[in-house]
């Protein structure tokens, strides 16, 4: 009898919501009625909230976020509940169990931060790093660059190594870098979307052992698209964000934490800058403590949603036949792009980002008049450079729900035909 009580309560407050179930001229009067009585407000009713929402239809193989598949939407569009309810928990551990198989790790404190890809790099660098601890980042696009900007508004001593864009680091070069700095942390991007190039792992971790340091790892745009074992390959820190091959919406983050992380963020003498992120208050919001879970945030909840159903799809399909999909067909792209002349800006085949593809910037063309041309008559976004790699390199992704030899033939067209009929500068 209550559900059934409920569930009319709520019909008839989709009907009263519903204005198209209210008369043209009742609403008129009723807005020209409260503009009277609100004559005191200094700031209007915005005209543009009493529009329809509209949002274009586009095909985004760009650098991310990628399309949401409908399994997915639907799943984020199911009614909310508590955060703190006991369903929401469960889910919570599913997402988790699915995060683990991800990551390939067993590792207990592994979970999703409310927020995106940006917010469980600051999450890993602000519970392991305080005022004075020596960090080494590696830089080789973007995200080295932020990594870098975050440890110093900690206040870490900051070591940079550098490469210039499409280039990437020989363990050598690392070892040497370790030896000299000997930092507590050691930050390298797997996936730089920036500059296309996905990072060898493998004998990177014990080498940072070798030296007592943490290993942390960016995987956002290479999740899902390309091999990575946390604990085959000794990684202490790893995180990555849903927007990509996960193809659920922004806004959750995957990150997971080695028993030496653990160890290096319980020895800390100073309080986490962040409270939001502060790990000892999410490992209990998400069952990692054995302890009853107590209030800290409200956790994105439609967001979980998604992000569960996002990693139930990886489970189905298998991680190897992902990263096979992503190979296969970035392969099949990268053939289809030097056909037409075009070059692909990373040299060395295998040092390839399978997930998104850079082009090397057509001389004598803006890459700004290409984008715009494709996206004005192909509803396809693709992208520019982004950092270091601005002016440099038109950026290709191919993720997930988009990752398909029928999405790479059409960005092949769509870029042939910008080639046909965008200016070219005589120089």
């Amino acid at each position: 009898m209550q559900r059934t009580l409920m569930c009319r309560a709520v019909l008839v407050a989709q009907q009263v919501y519903a204005e198209s179930s209210v008369p043209v001229q009742t609403l008129a009067a009723f807005r020209q009625k409260g503009n009277r009585t609100m004559s005191s407000f200094s700031v209007p009713v915005p005209s543009c909230l009493l529009q329809p929402l509209k949002v274009p239809d586009r095909l985004l193989l760009g650098p991310g976020p990628s399309n949401v598949p409908p399994r997915i939407l639907s799943a984020g569009g199911r009614a909310i509940i508590g955060h703190m309810h006991k369903e929401m928990f469960e889910i919570m551990d599913e997402i988790k169990k699915g995060i683990q198989y991800a990551f390939q790790t067993t590792n207990e404190l592994t979970l999703a931060v409310s927020g995106s890809g940006h917010v469980a790099m600051e999450a890993a660098l602000f519970n392991t790093l305080e005022r004075g601890d020596k960090v080494l980042i590696g830089v080789h696009g973007i995200w080295g660059e932020r990594a870098a900007d975050i440890s110093e508004r900690i206040g870490a001593d900051v070591k940079r190594l550098v490469k210039v864009p499409g280039q990437y680091f020989s363990l050598n070069e690392i070892e040497q870098a370790l030896s000299e700095h000997r930092p507590v942390l050691f930050f390298i991007t797997h996936g730089e979307s920036s500059t296309g190039v996905v990072h060898p792992m493998d004998g990177l971790g014990d080498l940072c052992h070798k030296y007592n340091c943490l290993l942390l790892v960016d995987t956002v745009a290479s999740l899902g698209g390309a091999p990575i074992y946390m604990d085959k390959q000794g990684i202490d820190i790893l995180y990555s964000g849903s927007q990509k091959v996960l193809n659920a919406p922004p806004g959750t983050a995957p990150i997971s934490f080695s028993d030496r992380a653990r160890q290096k963020i319980a020895s800390r003498k100073t309080k986490p800058v962040s409270f939001h992120l502060d790990i000892g208050w999410l490992s209990n919001y998400w069952g990692c403590d054995g302890k009853p879970r107590v209030y800290h945030h409200t956790g994105p909840v439609s967001g979980f949603f998604s992000l569960r159903e996002s990693l139930a799809i990886l489970a189905e399909k298998g991680l190897e036949n992902y990263w096979k999909l992503h190979e296969e067909t970035a392969l099949y792209l990268h053939e289809r792009l030097e056909n037409i002349g075009l070059k692909l800006f990373v040299k060395e085949k295998h040092m390839r980002l399978p997930t998104v593809t850079t082009i090397a910037v057509p001389e004598g063309y803006d890459w700004r008049d290409i984008t715009a041309y494709v996206m004005k008559n192909y509803s396809v976004e693709i992208t520019g450079g982004l950092g270091p790699s601005v002016g440099m390199v038109l950026r290709v992704g191919l993720m997930g729900y988009n990752c398909t030899k029928a999405n790479a033939d059409l960005v092949v067209k769509a870029l042939a035909d910008a080639l046909q009929h965008c200016k070219k500068s005589k120089v």
